[in-house]
């Protein structure tokens, strides 16, 4: 059998990003210190995921403008298939990223294209073989175009495929009963603590997961709660939840941080690796990717070794250090 594949079926988009010291207000005029124009959205979980090693394809949707021709490029740069014929007569979809000095935080607009257009006649494009991964995101089932193409697709995924999801920001903006089904099918589902609050209700960590896996996620495998800097809540069926800290970087940007934390933990889960350490790994692709410009800046698996190398070599002697002053 071949390694298992990711397929993508959410929305790979342009992605224009601006540097500036704060956000504008109404009728602001703002100069940006830097703009660049990126592929982005589903583009950097795949990079992601492509770079730790996981073979990887894109079911989404690419229009036939300068954008998709631009995302095209790059998906064959980073040797990640494309499943979907082009979309004749519309172009892909863009995003203005607004990322603010000192904190790296970043605001996004969104304007859907040729990825936000789902129906049937996509599905044998999406069709995952077995062992293979499918992943998406909140926006395509948000977008009036895919949401109901794409959460019929999800319903009814086979047993054999492993279905990951990850809501996004644009959660409450997903009908209550599409994203139901679609929660129902998740075996992995990834998400901050704002995304949780507004599906369950504000409350403690361990309280969300708890009411995530009783009310929407009865099938789930696991869930990821992302607390930001601070690291994550691994929350595995049946088991009691396990925080798992993030690694301290000089954060410059964290445009993408999310998506290479995704793609990361995907792929080490895929090869084998404990949910724990997989967690572990993708908290380190996440760290790294901040400390870069741009949204596709996820590390490659060296890197990400390496990096964990070098933090069990600083614990270690830190610990050392300790015990000797305790003597």
């Amino acid at each position: 059998m071949a390694d298992p594949r990711l397929i993508h079926i959410g929305s790979a988009v342009v992605d224009f990003i601006y540097r500036i010291d704060r956000l504008p207000g109404p009728g602001d005029d703002l100069t940006a210190s830097a703009f660049t124009a990126l592929p982005g959205g589903g583009f950097n979980m795949m990079v992601a995921a492509r770079r730790s090693g996981m073979r990887t394809a894109y079911a989404g949707k690419i229009g036939d403008g300068p954008f998709g021709t631009m995302i095209a490029d790059a998906l064959k740069a980073e040797d990640i298939a494309q499943l979907q014929p082009v979309s004749r007569g519309i172009d892909s979809g863009t995003c203005v990223v607004l990322v603010t000095e000192g904190d790296g935080e970043r605001t996004f607009v969104s304007r859907p294209g040729a990825e936000g257009v789902i129906t049937p006649e996509d599905y044998p494009h999406m069709t995952p073989g077995a062992g293979d991964w499918v992943f998406t995101t909140g926006y395509t089932l948000a977008y009036p175009g895919s949401r109901q193409g794409q959460t019929d697709f999800i319903a009814a995924l086979p047993d054999h495929a492993t279905f990951a999801f990850d809501p996004t920001g644009i959660v409450g903006e997903i009908p209550a009963n599409l994203l139901h089904r679609v929660l129902a099918r998740t075996d992995w589902l990834s998400l901050n603590r704002a995304e949780a609050a507004a599906i369950v209700g504000q409350t403690g960590d361990a309280e969300m997961v708890a009411r995530l896996f009783a009310r929407y996620c009865q099938r789930a495998r696991g869930i990821v709660l992302r607390s930001g800097a601070a690291g994550a809540l691994l929350a595995l069926a049946g088991e009691a939840p396990v925080f798992v800290p993030a690694f301290r970087v000089e954060t410059v940007d964290t445009n993408g941080a999310g998506d290479a934390h995704d793609g990361a933990f995907i792929a080490a889960l895929s090869q084998g690796m404990s949910p724990f350490e997989a967690l572990r790994y993708a908290n380190a692709a996440a760290a790294i990717s901040t400390t870069r410009h741009g949204g596709p800046t996820a590390p490659d698996a060296d890197e990400i070794e390496n990096f964990l190398k070098r933090a069990r070599e600083e614990n270690s002697a830190e610990a050392e250090t300790k015990g000797t002053m305790a003597l």
